[in-house]
């Protein structure tokens, strides 16, 4: 068998209306490689006055990965980082001790419509880097390798496939790719990486033979790779790289090794010692969570990967 498992996407609604598709973690797959979270969002029409910004809001332990299809972002953060996200870039968050961050519509786009739709993921940060400072890169498309496999376009936004390495710096092996098959493609996904799974974003594909829905993820036999074929044109990603090196508890907005760390990042935000964006005076308060509720580490809610 090429594939181990299929995950099935749960919707989401962050606010407003706004509906995600998410499909790590679940529960019968926590992680792939570094990756413990998968959103996809859109496409979804923004019109004037729609109001789907994400406030100011905290992260520890993790990478944020966004990647846009269509549409803009605006990301701001604790650092003093303004970055308008368009389609084709990475956007690249480290939080690493702690960072605070903003998405929301660009201020040039507030009376436009226009179609937003793209994936944000976290990357776990390894054990000996989840304190590291935070940081905040943004690669633009033109600085994305873009290249031809067996007659597929494929952009490797991050880390190194086909004999191209992404400029996105990393704090452990990681596989991210933009695959656009088209109809009646046959493509040959090598090993990769020890985890590997594959997303199809807009329509059905063949994974060794056997059905993958859109919108369903599909993972690989460990240190395997498969074959993919297309009746229509589809796009899909790939996503994948190391094991984690141990469990991880995610709480929130939270990700770290040790359940202490959870508890004591929670009692951080609610006393507004994370840090704030610059110029925002808004920010989403911390959830009423069983995680946040006690005073000694143990049973803390908190969810294991």
């Amino acid at each position: 068998m090429t594939t181990t498992l299929r995950l099935e996407p749960h919707d989401k609604d962050l606010g407003g209306g706004f509906k995600v598709r998410r499909l790590l973690p679940a529960a019968k797959r926590r992680s792939v490689g570094p990756f413990v979270f998968f959103d996809h969002f859109g496409p979804a029409t923004e019109t004037p006055g729609s109001e789907h910004d994400v406030r100011p809001h905290p992260h520890i332990g993790l990478a944020t990965v966004t990647y846009l299809f269509e549409g803009a972002m605006m990301h701001r953060d604790s650092l003093g980082s303004v970055q308008e996200i368009r389609p084709g870039a990475i956007n690249w968050m480290t939080a690493g001790r702690g960072i605070v961050h903003s998405e929301r519509k660009p201020e040039r786009l507030r009376e436009a419509s226009y179609v937003n739709h793209g994936l944000q993921l976290w990357c776990a940060l390894p054990r000996a880097h989840e304190e590291t400072e935070p940081s905040f890169t943004h690669t633009a498309a033109e600085d994305i390798p873009d290249l031809d496999v067996q007659g597929v376009p494929v952009r490797v936004l991050v880390g190194e496939a086909f004999g191209v390495r992404s400029p996105v710096k990393t704090f452990s092996r990681t596989i991210y790719l933009d695959l656009a098959l088209p109809a009646g493609a046959r493509f040959e996904l090598p090993p990769l990486a020890p985890e590997l799974a594959v997303y199809p974003v807009d329509g059905g594909l063949m994974l060794g033979g056997e059905p993958v829905a859109q919108h369903t993820m599909a993972t690989l036999a460990e240190g395997q790779g498969g074959v993919l074929t297309t009746e229509g044109a589809v796009r899909a990603v790939v996503i994948g790289g190391e094991p984690l090196d141990g469990p991880r508890f995610i709480t929130w907005n939270f990700v770290s090794s040790r359940r202490e760390r959870i508890l004591e990042a929670g009692a951080d935000w609610t006393a507004q010692r994370m840090g704030r964006v610059p110029g925002e005076t808004e920010f989403i308060p911390l959830p009423d969570h069983p995680a946040f509720r006690v005073q000694t580490p143990p049973d803390t809610g908190s969810t294991p990967v």
